[in-house]
C-alpha cells in the first residue's frame, strides 16, 4: 500500500518511494539502474546504460520548442546507507520503510536516500509528463556519488546537445549554488603488535548518541566526533590506568560524521573499579564541551565476558578472544588519532561563514593485524588542499601508518557571467517577488567533473524547491 499518494507533487512522489523499495547503497546500483532502463524504454526514450551503471536518458522537445536550448537535468542515484544501532535491516538486499508523520518524511532505522533519491524521482516524473511542454530534456543519473563521484568521473557525456545543466542535489531553499569543493579520500592503515596479558578483564567503553551528519554540509556545526571524543577518553585512560586497547570501531563512511564509536580495553583486575569512576567525571566534561552542539552525548562503561555484546556493536566476533596491544601500540593508536588533524582548518577569506579547508574521520576499525581509519578531505583552494593531504601523509607516515588517497575531484569554481544562473533568478523573483541568493558549498558536488567534460557548460545546483 503506497503511503505517499496524497503528497503532492503526487507524481514526483510516486516515484520516490517506487526507487525507495529498490537498495542502492553506492557500488551496488545494477538493480536501480537497471529500473531506470526499463523506465526509459517502457517509454520509447532513448536510453543509454554504460558498464557501470550510469544512465543518460533523453525525451525530445515537444512540438513548438525544437529551438529551445536543451536543459540537462542531473542527480545520482546510490545512498549513503546508515542505520541505527539495533536496527536489523539489510541496505544492500532489502528496500526502505519510509514513515510519513504529518509533512515529514523518513525512513524507519535508516537514512531515507533523499540525497539524491529526490532528483531520481523528479527526472522520472518530467520524463513521464505527456502533457509538460519543454525543450529536449537530457537526464543524466550517476552512480558512486557518495564514495567519490566515481560515476561522474568516468561517464561518457558525448550524446549531450545542452550546455545548460541543472544539478538536483542540494536542499536549500530559496538559494541555488553556483560553486563547491574540491576533495578526496585518504585510507590510513597501521600494522599493529599484540601480546598475551594475564590477570585482566575486558571493558567495552561506548560514545553514543551523537548527531552526527555530512562531514560537507554540517561540518561547521560544531558537532562531536564520536572516534575522536572516545580516542580522548583512551588517552586519559592508558595514563591514569594502565589500559590496553583490543579492539576499535567508529563510524562506516568517510563523508559522515560518526554518531557512536566502541572500543574494547584491557585492564588488570585492581584497575577496574578505577576505570568504573573515572567515566562519570569523563561524561560529565565531555558534555558540559558539547552541550549545546550535541546535548545527547553519551559515555558508557561495561565489562564482557562474552563475544555476544561486541557482536552486537559491529566489533569483530573474535575481538574478545584477541590479546590486547602492547603498551607501545596503544600508544601508537592513540598517537595517531590525536596527531592527525580533523575538522575545520581554514574558513573562507572570500566568502563570509564558508569554510574553506576541512577534514573528517569518518571510519575507524581495527582488525588483529591492523588499524584502518577512513578520512574526508575537503578545500576550495587547491593549494590549501594539496597542504592537507601532505600533512596526513606526514603525520600518517611518520607513526608507521601506510597511506594511500584515491577518488579525488576537482572543486567547482565560481564563474562571474552565467546567464543560465541569471535566467534562474529572474524566474524565481518573478515567481516569489524576492532576490534567490547564489552561494557555494563547502560539500562535493558533480558539477566540477561534468564542467571539465563538456566545454561551454553553464552549470547551477539547486534542490527540488
Amino acid at each position: 500500500m503506497s503511503i505517499l499518494s496524497g503528497v503532492e507533487p503526487k507524481s514526483v512522489f510516486k516515484y520516490f518511494e517506487e526507487i525507495s523499495a529498490i537498495p542502492r547503497p553506492s557500488y551496488q546500483e545494477k538493480a536501480i539502474s537497471d529500473h531506470l532502463v526499463k523506465f526509459a524504454k517502457d517509454r520509447d526514450l532513448e536510453v543509454h546504460q554504460d558498464s557501470i551503471y550510469n544512465v543518460i536518458i533523453i525525451k525530445e522537445a515537444s512540438e513548438g520548442y525544437e529551438d529551445v536550448p536543451p536543459i540537462v537535468i542531473q542527480g545520482h542515484m546510490d545512498m549513503v546507507c546508515e542505520k541505527v544501532a539495533g536496527c536489523s535491516k539489510d541496505m544492500e538486499t532489502e528496500g526502505l520503510d519510509l514513515v510519513l508523520d504529518g509533512d515529514t518524511l523518513s525512513a524507519k532505522g535508516t537514512t531515507l536516500g533523499g540525497d539524491d533519491g529526490i532528483a531520481v524521482a523528479y527526472a522520472m516524473a518530467l520524463l513521464d509528463d505527456k502533457e509538460l511542454k519543454h525543450p529536449r530534456l537530457e537526464v543524466v543519473i550517476t552512480v558512486s556519488e557518495e564514495v567519490g563521484m566515481d560515476g561522474a568521473r568516468d561517464i561518457d557525456l558525448s550524446m549531450l546537445k545542452g550546455r545548460r545543466l541543472l544539478n538536483l542535489d542540494s536542499e536549500g531553499e530559496g538559494s541555488i549554488l553556483a560553486s563547491c569543493a574540491g576533495g578526496g579520500r585518504s585510507d590510513i592503515v597501521l600494522p599493529l603488535k599484540r601480546e598475551r596479558v594475564r590477570g585482566d578483564i575486558r571493558m567495552l567503553l561506548s560514545v553514543t548518541g551523537l548527531k552526527g551528519g555530512h562531514s560537507g554540509d554540517e561540518i561547521d556545526k560544531g558537532r562531536a566526533n564520536a572516534t575522536i571524543l572516545l580516542n580522548r577518553v583512551l588517552a586519559t585512560l592508558r595514563r591514569e590506568a594502565d589500559m590496553r586497547i583490543v579492539a576499535l570501531e567508529g563510524g562506516s563512511k568517510d563523508n559522515a560524521i560518526p554518531r557512536e564509536s566502541h572500543a574494547l580495553i584491557s585492564v588488570p583486575k585492581k584497575m577496574a573499579d578505577k576505570v568504573a569512576e573515572m567515566i562519570p567525571a569523563l561524561s560529565d566534561s565531555i558534555h558540559a564541551e558539547y552541550h549545546i552542539a550535541d546535548p545527547d552525548i553519551r559515555l558508557t562503561c561495561e565489562l564482557i565476558t562474552d563475544a555476544k555484546k561486541a557482536i552486537e556493536l559491529d566489533l569483530p566476533e573474535e575481538a574478545v578472544g584477541w590479546h590486547p596491544l602492547t603498551k607501545r601500540e596503544s600508544h601508537r593508536v592513540i598517537t595517531l588519532i590525536s596527531a592527525l588533524p580533523n575538522g575545520i582548518q581554514r574558513m573562507s577569506d572570500a566568502i563570509p561563514g564558508l569554510v574553506e579547508t576541512s577534514l573528517n574521520l569518518g571510519v575507524c576499525y581495527m582488525t588483529q593485524k591492523e588499524l584502518g581509519l577512513g578520512y574526508s578531505l575537503r578545500s576550495s583552494v587547491g593549494a590549501a588542499y594539496s597542504w592537507l593531504h601532505d600533512q596526513v601523509e606526514l603525520v600518517a607516515s611518520g607513526l608507521g601508518a601506510d597511506v594511500s588517497f584515491h577518488g579525488e575531484y576537482p572543486a567547482w569554481e565560481f564563474v562571474d557571467k552565467s546567464d543560465f544562473r541569471d535566467r534562474i533568478c529572474e524566474i524565481y523573483k518573478d515567481m516569489f517577488g524576492e532576490e534567490l541568493k547564489v552561494e557555494a558549498i563547502h560539500a562535493g558536488l558533480e558539477c566540477g567533473l561534468l564542467s571539465a567534460k563538456v566545454p561551454g557548460l553553464d552549470a547551477v545546483s539547486m534542490g527540488p524547491n
